[in-house]
């Protein structure tokens, strides 16, 4: 009984966000301080994508914009992975998101060197090189830092045990008809769909257009899951997203393919291994934080489970209508 309270403890009192955000931090900070001490000798534009016979160059951006788009997605991805550490239930795979961050970080900082010193002195930048090694390299180095970023991640939580509520009716009489609905946000999915949209507006204009299109696919992607709309009625269960329009739904579900309710907590990292909308064996969900959340019975053995407030209430109105659907099959 007096274990899971200190684990618990332990893994609140962590400075698990700091600690997230350090590499990309540093990796921001060595990549300027390479560019500024060279920037003299940088020719215009750098040579920054190589292929082909030899590894020459075949790809070209400006010194300005390398370094703008480079220290941009390290800040992207350093405000994405410090959010995700700062989950309100940390998991057993908190650790081993800061070891990847370490890892993307340290990958792209010193990628993002070498092409500064390849093409430090260069007078004609198509002859610029970066051999094929310089991968194998780059991966030996992602894997020391990610080693460091669990060592430093500290052990893993313990897992808490979840107990499941019961199915509760609410008090329906024949003949009335009721509604529920909660809207529900995530405010890191949301900063995510922000950074990614500015980073991708920022490489339109600095650098070349397929990054730009990138990080502007990837907003588009994570915007709509950044906030939901739950709906219980006479109808079943809908979800829906306020950013896309009323006949995109994200699920709905009919009385006649659900089987019962019930609320419970859900952590979106140790049963889905994520937020937004989440597929897993025997399961999927639309879930966009830890805490108080709908778990749906479906005819066809599955679950849908969906996280929001007064997750309870709404679980007694749909069981109250699947009760009433019975009722009806029942006397017919």
């Amino acid at each position: 009984m007096k274990s899971a309270p200190r684990s618990s403890s332990s893994s609140k009192a962590r400075p698990w966000a700091p600690i997230a955000v350090l590499p990309f931090v540093a990796a921001a900070a060595v990549v300027a301080v390479v560019y500024f001490s060279i920037s003299a000798r940088l020719p215009e534009p750098l040579a920054t994508h190589f292929g082909g016979v030899g590894s020459r160059a075949d790809g070209f951006t400006s010194t300005r914009g390398f370094l703008m788009l480079t220290l941009t997605l390290l800040l992207v991805f350093g405000t994405v992975f410090g959010l995700l550490a700062r989950l309100p239930e940390p998991s057993e795979l908190t650790p081993w998101l800061i070891a990847g961050g370490y890892a993307l970080a340290a990958a792209i900082g010193f990628l993002a060197c070498r092409t500064l010193f390849a093409n430090a002195g260069a007078t004609d930048t198509s002859a610029v090189r970066l051999p094929l090694s310089e991968l194998a390299v780059t991966l030996v180095v992602a894997l020391l830092a990610g080693a460091l970023g669990r060592v430093l991640a500290g052990p893993a939580p313990r897992p808490s045990g979840r107990a499941a509520g019961e199915g509760p009716r609410l008090d329906l009489p024949a003949g009335t008809s009721a509604g529920w609905s909660r809207t529900i946000s995530s405010p890191p999915i949301v900063a995510l769909g922000a950074l990614l949209l500015g980073a991708g507006l920022l490489a339109l204009v600095l650098t070349d257009w397929p990054a730009g299109l990138g990080l502007l696919i990837g907003a588009i992607a994570a915007l709509p899951c950044a906030a939901a709309r739950v709906t219980v009625d006479r109808r079943g269960l809908t979800v829906t997203s306020p950013l896309l329009p009323p006949p995109l739904r994200i699920r709905h579900l009919p009385l006649d393919r659900i089987t019962e309710a019930i609320s419970r907590p859900i952590s979106p990292f140790r049963e889905f291994g994520g937020w937004g909308y989440r597929i897993r064996a025997g399961a999927s969900g639309f879930v966009l934080r830890s805490g108080e959340g709908m778990v749906v019975g479906l005819t066809s053995g599955k679950e849908f489970v969906v996280t929001v407030d007064d997750a309870v209430t709404a679980v007694a109105l749909l069981n109250a209508y699947l009760d009433r659907a019975r009722s009806r099959k029942e006397g017919a």
